[in-house]
């Protein structure tokens, strides 16, 4: 690979990190912790390509009076294309930008496997609101893990996505470690009011009740959710629980 292309590659590859970084669409991809890391790398990236490209502009002019022909790693046409292959992934950054994963992930997951791998106890109080705000992940964790009944005639408000799996309707959401890679979902079936009206992957807010004893080994933790009330909303910027 000639210098030229790979001071290129790396000021493309480094401008592409900032902009997911800077933009806040790398929530599509990765944890909001790794923003740090994301800018740190791709300020790196455009720094070296900086210095590689000014140590070669000075190289080329102190050999410029001696008549010396330039050097290059590769035959002029002869060169190996395919490090440009990895434009690809910036290309896509920049033009399509993909979104985040949604409702595909829930129908094609393994219901076989528990969806939280929480211990029992250790649960805090929840707050004496009328309505309390729950992420799907910790309304999950506590109907399959909490033995203290604390959901038990308790109103509770979820935000999640629709999902649609054997023809039952699911608020969901995709919790992950890392990074989109091992994104798992967790879902609650939703029962007491026809959703049939409501899209696939639209965004909504959820209030409703528990209906105690539902999350079970043989429901692969799946509770059901007795609905009272649902609100659309537009999808929030960190799509994903960690």
């Amino acid at each position: 690979m000639r210098r030229e292309t790979q001071n290129v590659l790396l000021v493309l590859l480094g401008g592409a990190l900032l902009k997911l970084a800077l933009t806040g669409t790398y929530l599509r991809y990765v944890k909001a912790s790794l923003q740090p890391w994301l800018v740190a790398t791709g300020v790196v990236m455009v720094l070296l390509a900086v210095v590689a490209i000014g140590r070669d502009v000075r190289a080329q002019h102190a050999l410029a009076p001696s008549g010396e022909p330039e050097a290059h790693d590769d035959h002029e046409h002869g060169g190996s294309r395919s490090p440009w292959l990895l434009l690809l992934p910036v290309l896509a950054v920049f033009l399509i930008s993909p979104p985040a994963l949604g409702s595909d992930s829930v129908s094609r997951a393994d219901d076989g496997l528990p969806q939280s791998q929480a211990s029992s106890g250790g649960f805090a109080p929840l707050a004496d609101d009328a309505v309390v705000p729950l992420t799907i992940t910790e309304f999950v964790t506590r109907t399959a893990w909490d033995d203290s009944g604390s959901l038990d005639d308790r109103t509770v408000r979820l935000t999640g996505f629709v999902a649609r799996v054997d023809g039952q309707v699911f608020v969901a959401r995709l919790a992950i470690s890392c990074c989109a890679a091992d994104a798992r979902p967790i879902k609650v079936l939703l029962t007491g009011t026809d959703m049939g009206g409501w899209a696939t992957d639209q965004w909504v807010e959820v209030t409703g009740r528990y209906v105690p004893g539902t999350a079970t080994k043989e429901t692969a933790y799946v509770p059901t959710f007795t609905v009272r009330e649902v609100v659309p909303i537009a999808a929030p910027q960190e799509t994903y629980e960690g």
